[in-house]
């Protein structure tokens, strides 16, 4: 399997290629094609033309050729917004004779599909603010605790802040350390030392269970938790120091005891059982996965919709109203879809308009554990939880076996590739695999060509989350669920890190992973945060620091394309580029060969050094670095383009 090249013609849905919005049907969008010469220095096309669908049907329209620059040539064309949703690709011809199409997942010498066509929602677009931001998750009840005194809940088995926690079998749902809402906003120095500007908390309405997706009700946050004015008062904090925060809501099922449900069992006729899907009432019903405590939502109905989500008065609109600054959808994949019923993108459409009547800027991130790429087209969702096109990735390319493996195979010469060690490859009966770059990058072009690129980029990027192991222990670090100091699992992790803070889309750092912390599955990985900095291991909490402020300093890395460079086994290298900036990303897991890129390509002037050492220069060629590690290089910024661009 070979990997792409920076002499791939190339094109995304960034500002660089797409001129910005907002559009409306009708508009003529500007569209551009970077066309790199050919290795003998002929121009790498004769002609290009854009291949659009309009009502279904394929419409042609030539490109013009434009300036030259690093040895390419830009290609221009309009495209009618005649759909809400535009699907487009690109002929390319000669020389020679040369057969070529530029789809989203890349160049191919042959037809392909349109499933695989770039993506333009023409009229819905995610909120500009987004972007810019990295995200911080916070499992409320282990995160701090403002008070010793908290009343312990009826369902719960209190424990001591230092307590193991309990990773799987008997108590893991009632094992509670009574972290609340008020320590989280008495900690907001912590998240704005990482960098991050968004807090995403996991559920804080009542609950029966320490994660509250069982909710009780919708209609009041938790008492443990410090209750309603407890959540208005974390708003009142996170929004004086910057920082927004993002709300979960459980649209695809409630609790067995939550109110609507109770409702709906006591009366068949009452107006709640139609909120749900009942075999035999009132003790036989559709539960999420069968698991009796979780039963299922139907949005067929209409007061459904009206108490869940539409208008100012619903649960969405309420709690927008009370300060959240938009919501985490959790099952976004499996709402409103039972049986024969898909309601999924009603329920999305739905949403969005009630959030964006109250607050235009208000995000909507899905939870999808899989392939989201249907789900994200249209005016539903702005994004999802990239675990497919992000997380599965770097996980079977970072996997470093169990702990101590890793380094013991490097120290013994047996080469880099890591062991496996019988994690949970992410709900899959298997272990993680072990990959090489060309499959991982594979996978992410091919699920990310099935979506828009804004709704890419308003995605968010996890290395791990509440619900998986922590990425410290996938690559190799400790599994006891405390802070790991190890060499080998801290600098796999260390260039899983750079990955996440240098790819489009929404970093979302799970809190704990900045200090080290280990676990090997969603349960056991929600430990108590340790406050004290000593337990911290410091190299992992510097380069947290630093990789999120090379983030926010580089308008590339937030705003800019990404065009794969180059891509071996054990190296990925990919540029991020903007009108203002233009970033080379190289991240190898392993020593090993040389990676040489046309200097020309790359402005015909040397890197300069963000984060790391500078490439040296060999001749026509650009040399980086054959040995393991996460740089970073500034490149001569495009002013050809850039010029031409403000004066068209």
């Amino acid at each position: 399997m070979t990997g792409p090249t920076l002499r791939d013609p190339h094109h995304d849905g960034s500002v660089r290629f797409v001129a910005p919005g907002p559009h409306a049907l009708g508009d003529d969008v500007r569209l551009t094609v970077l066309v790199p010469d050919l290795a003998d220095g002929r121009e790498g096309a004769e002609r290009v033309v854009l291949r659009s669908l309009r009502d279904g049907e394929p419409h042609l329209a030539p490109a013009a050729p434009g300036e030259r620059t690093a040895g390419s040539r830009w290609w221009t064309v309009e495209m009618r917004l005649v759909n809400p949703v535009m699907r487009y690709r690109f002929f390319l011809g000669g020389p020679d004779g040369g057969y070529r199409w530029l789809n989203a997942e890349g160049v191919h010498a042959r037809d392909t599909s349109d499933g695989a066509d770039f993506v333009l929602n023409a009229v819905a677009t995610p909120p500009d603010w987004v972007v810019d931001q990295v995200a911080y998750q916070i499992f409320p009840d282990r995160f701090a605790r403002s008070s010793p005194d908290t009343p312990r809940p009826v369902w719960a088995d209190e424990v001591s802040w230092e307590t193991p926690v309990i990773g799987s079998g008997p108590g893991v749902e009632r094992q509670w350390y009574g972290g609340d809402l008020d320590g989280i906003a008495a900690r907001l120095d912590h998240v704005v030392a990482l960098g991050a500007g968004v807090i995403y908390l996991t559920p804080v309405f009542e609950g029966r269970s320490n994660h509250r997706y069982d909710a009780v009700t919708f209609d009041r946050v938790d008492p443990a938790l410090g209750g309603d004015a407890a959540l208005r008062r974390l708003i009142d904090a996170a929004h004086a120091r910057g920082l927004r925060v993002l709300g979960d809501l459980t649209t695809n099922h409630t609790g067995r005891e939550h109110e609507w449900f109770l409702a709906a069992q006591a009366d068949a006729d009452a107006p709640e059982a139609a909120f749900y899907r009942f075999r035999e009432h009132p003790d036989d019903y559709v539960a999420w996965l069968d698991v009796p405590s979780l039963p299922k939502l139907d949005h067929a109905g209409e007061e459904i919709r009206r108490r869940l989500y539409r208008g100012p008065d619903s649960v969405v609109g309420r709690w927008l109203l009370a300060g959240l600054d938009g919501w985490r959808i959790d099952v976004a994949n499996m709402t409103g879809r039972l049986g024969a019923d898909d309601l999924a993108h009603e329920v999305a459409r739905e949403i969005r308009a009630t959030m964006h009547a109250i607050d235009p800027e208000a995000w909507l991130l899905a939870e999808h554990g899989h392939d989201a790429g249907g789900d994200l087209v249209g005016d539903g969702w702005d994004g999802t939880m990239d675990y497919q096109g992000f997380t599965r990735p770097l996980w079977v390319w970072l996997n470093g076996g169990a702990p101590g493996a890793a380094a013991a195979a490097e120290a013994a010469g047996t080469g880099p590739r890591p062991v496996e060690h019988g994690l949970d490859f992410l709900g899959l009966p298997a272990d993680v695999p072990v990959l090489p770059a060309t499959a991982v990058t594979a996978t992410m072009r091919e699920v990310h060509a099935a979506m828009p690129w804004a709704a890419q980029a308003a995605s968010t990027l996890h290395l791990d989350s509440h619900d998986t192991p922590r990425f410290r222990t996938v690559v190799g670090g400790g599994t006891d669920g405390t802070v790991d100091r190890s060499g080998a699992g801290r600098r796999r992790h260390l260039l899983g890190l750079a990955l996440q803070l240098t790819m489009p889309g929404v970093p979302s750092i799970f809190a704990g992973d900045e200090i080290g912390l280990t676990g090997i599955n969603g349960e056991h990985s929600r430990t108590p945060f340790p406050w004290d900095p000593a337990a911290w291991d410091a190299p992992t909490w510097d380069a947290y620091r630093t990789w999120v402020a090379l983030r926010a300093d580089n308008v590339a890395l937030r705003r800019g394309g990404l065009r794969w460079a180059h891509v071996g086994a054990d190296s990925i290298t990919y540029l991020r580029e903007h009108p203002e900036q233009r970033v080379l990303v190289h991240v190898a897991r392993a020593d090993g060969e040389e990676v040489r890129l046309p200097l020309d390509l790359l402005g015909g002037e040397a890197p300069v050094a963000l984060q790391g050492s500078a490439p040296r220069v060999e001749g026509a060629d650009v040399v980086l670095p054959a040995v393991a590690g996460a740089l970073l290089w500034q490149l001569a910024t495009d002013t050809t383009w850039t010029s031409s661009k403000e004066n068209a």
